[in-house]
């Protein structure tokens, strides 16, 4: 996908060296991307310099990849660029380490411009013009609190914590903040994101825009008192390929480095796509990369955790949820203990799956990634899909999807079913969600 209208300003533009600078957010890790010469973040920018008479052939081979253009400039015109995308749930390599979310999320968890690659989603918009690509919920959710607090009036609150996710020895920085809600009217339910507006000026002097991030707690929140809500964010940061200089995401790293007592501008509540089902006895399939663990964490904390179980006596998950989550090494396991004691105790109800990419390998003998995962176990997946309580949830980069969708064909076409078709039935039925970015 790219912007038909920016490529045909840029070209009527002056033209001075008649050289252009793409910003490409989305590249996925694949054997093509690899022999490129430039860095790939999957949570922020890459800016490729292409001369004018290569600029459609450029387009078709960053589409090709899972690129998309957001921006494209002549060089003559070009402000000093600080390499920051407009959103950041994360990452540093491309199919690895990923973040929901800077989710909605391009800078660490955050989902400032995500676009989605899904055919049936659609790019919204809120007031301040920050899109944010979800499927299409075609479900009336009229009881999901939305947009409670809006950037021109946002909420005021508190970080209560700031706790390092990533063990000794990983890679990146990956925070769990809690922040505290008490004194306002912020509500939310589990698969929904909050927007942050980081303090300052952008280039252009004008005040940073938010990001947008996934919630990781539930909505009764980590104290199980209504009075907080958390967010997994990882710090973006990559070599500019103009300057070399280092970049760090301007929202993720305000965040990342808050100390307890400090403030924080939050917007939302947003989003009806990642809602988990309200039968307890529903299946629940969880994919997810990097810090596209967070809204994961929630359902599961809510469906296992004593103290939620406790306080929503109307729901009692009696259903199996399995989580494949994409991680670079083991020390970026993120809420490792958490999930490993939720396996302990519902082994019958609970099964974590991990694809560890620096650590394990695949058949072919390349790095583990998520869709190696999800097609070493394609057969047992595509028989819970087939289950009609069965739903389906996708967070992280933009581009897993292809590998999923190319291991659930093999097995679908295995019983002479067409993925493709079925899948659409899927999403007319809201069980199969989507947020990547």
């Amino acid at each position: 996908m790219y912007n038909q209208g920016a490529v045909e300003g840029a070209a009527n533009t002056e033209l001075g060296s008649r050289i252009f600078l793409y910003e490409v957010v989305g590249l996925r890790q694949s054997e093509e991307t690899d022999q490129t010469n430039y860095p790939i973040r999957k949570s922020g920018s890459v800016f490729i310099r292409v001369p004018y008479n290569r600029m459609n052939q450029e387009m078709r081979r960053i589409t090709r990849l899972g690129g998309t253009i957001v921006s494209i400039q002549p060089t003559t015109a070009l402000q000093p660029v600080n390499g920051k995308a407009s959103f950041g749930n994360a990452t540093s390599e491309v199919s690895e380490l990923a973040t929901s979310g800077e989710t909605a999320n391009s800078e660490g968890n955050g989902k400032a411009t995500p676009v989605n690659a899904h055919s049936a989603e659609e790019q919204n918009k809120d007031k301040k013009g920050n899109t944010m690509t979800q499927a299409k919920a075609k479900k009336d959710h009229g009881d999901v609190p939305v947009n409670t607090y809006r950037p021109n009036a946002p909420f005021i609150g508190k970080v209560i914590s700031n706790e390092p996710l990533v063990k000794e020895g990983g890679i990146g920085i990956v925070q769990h903040l809690k922040f505290d809600l008490s004194g306002g009217d912020l509500k939310y339910i589990e698969g929904q994101s909050i927007g942050i507006i980081p303090p300052g000026l952008d280039k252009n002097g004008k005040p940073e825009k938010l990001r947008l991030y996934s919630i990781a707690s539930t909505r009764h929140g980590d104290d199980v008192d209504d009075k907080t809500v958390s967010l997994c964010v990882r710090q973006l940061e990559y070599k500019h390929p103009e300057t070399s200089e280092t970049v760090y995401g301007v929202c993720s790293t305000h965040l990342c480095f808050l100390k307890p007592g400090e403030e924080v501008k939050i917007t939302g509540p947003v989003g009806k796509e990642m809602l988990l089902p309200e039968d307890p006895e529903a299946n629940v399939i969880m994919m997810a990369t990097g810090t596209g663990i967070a809204p994961m964490r929630a359902y599961l904390w809510r469906q296992f955790k004593d103290a939620e179980r406790a306080a929503n006596p109307e729901y009692q998950f009696k259903g199996f949820s399995w989580l494949i989550f994409g991680v670079p090494t083991t020390p970026n396991l993120l809420y490792k203990e958490e999930l490993e004691e939720i396996q302990q105790k519902y082994p019958d109800n609970f099964r974590l799956t991990a694809a560890i990419s620096r650590e394990q390998k695949n058949p072919q003998g390349g790095r583990m990634y998520i869709q190696d995962r999800v097609a070493e176990h394609a057969d047992e997946l595509w028989q819970l899909i087939k289950n009609e309580k069965t739903h389906t949830y996708i967070c992280g980069l933009r581009g897993m999807e292809e590998g999923i969708d190319a291991a659930l064909t093999a097995a679908a076409a295995k019983e002479g079913v067409t993925w493709s078709d079925y899948q659409k039935q899927l999403k007319k039925a809201h069980r199969w969600h989507v947020e990547t970015y």
